[in-house]
């Protein structure tokens, strides 16, 4: 049953024993700090003993200071975090699955005093400051620098965070791109930072495996489309990239109507994929609420996608990969649509928990988060 989703697969040397992989999803599970934190590590450890070939850890800081996206969001940015990031590599590699690691700075998204960004662009009542070119430079430092560290800790990949209106896809939006330099204007520019990012990164950390999370689409009147997308994806290919794991939409989209309507559907993101995998040939994964092994299947078969990206409906059931194997799939417990309960959670600052889990699970969750102070 299954034979694509469960073959196994080559990634940039990598040997993958399924087509299916973890893609990264921000919790609130960190310490205080941005520390790994035991109910992090347990959930990692759930999350590689559930079957999938490769789990990506979320979200994590090259800049706590000036570029997290939310205090207990998980850091890289200094070398005392070494301990706590080779912890969670061995855990994640000792349940079984390759561990990968995604950097981030979330620039005009950024929970601090002073978001920066390419250019004054107002988010959400805050109007960031428009980095300088020294900044810009010192960046590009940082992920490089993190890099080395999510290699030397024992992760198997780096996956660099362009997605969700983050810093990296603020500079090649059209909508949060608006400055006058060398780094602003056509699309070639626009694209010139994420590019220098990834040349930086790879000078550093070698042959080692550095993928990207892709913003295909903003899903906004003025932002990102596929026309440029394309451009930009084999632009990345061309640079070294591993994979481009490819999504849609921003913190500034998710909230339109339309789009939480086709965010209900299932596989609501694989046609962005099957577009950037005509202009690529590196491997292409895709997300979005692929929730059943037929249409698992059908995206493989189709060769709309290389590997398949589960995120919450991993979380909502770590037994996904083996009930879909085995034939159970009336007994998966699922992510359902409509349900943004876990989003509310994260958006108010609260460590997540899914409403669908049954009752006995979700206490015992409650009460891990009472006991690590985390509500």
């Amino acid at each position: 049953m299954f034979p694509l989703l469960f073959s196994e697969s080559d990634l940039a040397g990598l040997k993958l024993k399924n087509r299916i992989t973890m893609a990264p999803m921000y919790l609130g599970y960190a310490g205080e700090g941005g520390r790994v934190s035991p109910l992090l590590l347990e959930h990692y450890r759930l999350m590689a003993q559930s079957g999938v070939a490769l789990v990506v850890v979320e979200n994590v800081c090259i800049d706590y200071q000036r570029g997290r996206g939310a205090d207990r969001m998980l850091r890289a940015d200094a070398d005392d975090c070494m301990e706590d990031l080779a912890r969670l590599a061995a855990t994640i590699k000792g349940g079984g699955a390759l561990a990968g690691l995604q950097l981030n700075h979330a620039g005009r998204f950024a929970s601090v005093d002073d978001p920066v960004a390419p250019s004054a662009v107002e988010t959400f009542g805050r109007r960031p400051r428009p980095l300088s070119r020294a900044e810009i430079d010192e960046i590009i430092e940082q992920f490089a620098a993190a890099a080395w560290r999510v290699k030397r800790a024992g992760f198997d990949l780096v996956e660099l965070h362009g997605g969700t209106g983050y810093l990296l896809s603020q500079f090649v939006s059209p909508r949060t791109n608006k400055r006058e330099d060398d780094y602003g204007g056509s699309v070639d520019n626009r694209m010139k930072f994420p590019l220098a990012v990834m040349a930086a990164v790879k000078a550093v950390v070698g042959d080692f495996p550095v993928g990207y999370r892709f913003l295909a689409e903003e899903w906004l009147p003025d932002g990102l489309g596929l026309a440029e997308s394309r451009v930009f994806a084999r632009a990345l290919a061309a640079a070294g990239a591993a994979y481009l794991s490819v999504m849609g939409g921003t913190h500034e989209s998710f909230f339109l109507p339309e789009v939480v309507e086709r965010s209900k559907q299932p596989g609501f993101m694989v046609e962005l994929a099957a577009a950037i995998k005509n202009e690529v040939e590196v491997a292409v994964i895709t997300a979005g609420r692929i929730n059943n092994g037929v249409l698992a299947e059908s995206i493989l078969a189709e060769s709309k996608a290389d590997l398949i990206g589960l995120a919450r409906v991993l979380w909502a059931d770590p037994e996904w990969p083996e009930k879909v194997r085995q034939g159970r799939e009336e007994e998966i417990i699922p992510c359902k649509p409509g349900c943004d309960a876990c989003m509310q959670q994260v958006m108010q600052g609260k460590a997540a928990l899914c409403v669908g889990w049954p009752k006995a699970k979700l206490t015992a969750w409650k009460a891990k988060l009472t006991a690590t102070g985390k509500k």
